[in-house]
């Protein structure tokens, strides 16, 4: 990891974040597929509370009824990424989460995409709040989905990486969920077109 990577982390998120990394999957290869639009990640301009408390490792059988295809379960009260791979592989990341209640989604869907280097485009409505914004963003440091994204069933949601660190283990998206870039690698290697999502 570099050192960026910690920047806004206290000692202990650093500690579980190094304790998710310790385990590794294998990566298989994957095609790239190109992108379209998606949420952005809001700009950190306030302090808000890290919620680590709950942070803990699960169990996939209460969520789902088989690992076919692998599972990702995203619990939005302690801000957690769980996966869980096809041959029963485990593992637990922190994440960004959706800003507001109005803003998230909960429920099952499934990955319908993955992208390698994702560009961006704001949505109808973040680009009317937001005139501001630019229409596209290509791939590169300056993209709010960072290095990879996994497109979900849902318009407009997906499972991405942030080049901004600050904004994991907060409440801080417009209705996506955020990981740290090697996380999202990670997660992309051992995801497939098919995998089950619960958010909850």
């Amino acid at each position: 990891m570099s050192k960026t990577t910690f920047t806004g982390l206290n000692r202990r998120s650093f500690l579980l974040t190094a304790g998710a990394a310790a385990t590794g999957f294998a990566t298989p290869t994957l095609s790239q597929v190109t992108a379209d639009t998606t949420e952005v990640e809001r700009d950190v301009t306030e302090v808000v509370r890290r919620n680590m408390s709950s942070f803990r490792s699960l169990q996939w059988q209460p969520y789902f009824s088989n690992l076919r295809n692998g599972a990702i379960l995203v619990d939005i009260d302690s801000r957690a990424l769980h996966m869980w791979t096809e041959d029963g592989g485990y593992r637990l990341y922190p994440s960004s989460v959706p800003l507001s209640e109005d803003l998230t989604r909960r429920g099952r869907t499934s990955i319908i995409r993955k992208v390698d280097g994702p560009t961006w485009s704001p949505t109808p409505a973040m680009k009317k709040r937001n005139p501001e914004w630019p229409d596209f963003v290509p791939a590169g440091p300056d993209n709010p989905l960072g290095t990879h994204a996994l497109y979900l069933g849902w318009t407009y949601y997906r499972i991405h990486g942030t080049h901004d660190t600050r904004k994991i283990g907060r409440r801080s998206s417009n209705g996506c969920i955020g990981l740290f870039n090697e996380h999202i690698a990670e997660v992309f290697a051992n995801a497939k077109i098919g995998t089950q999502v619960l958010l909850i």
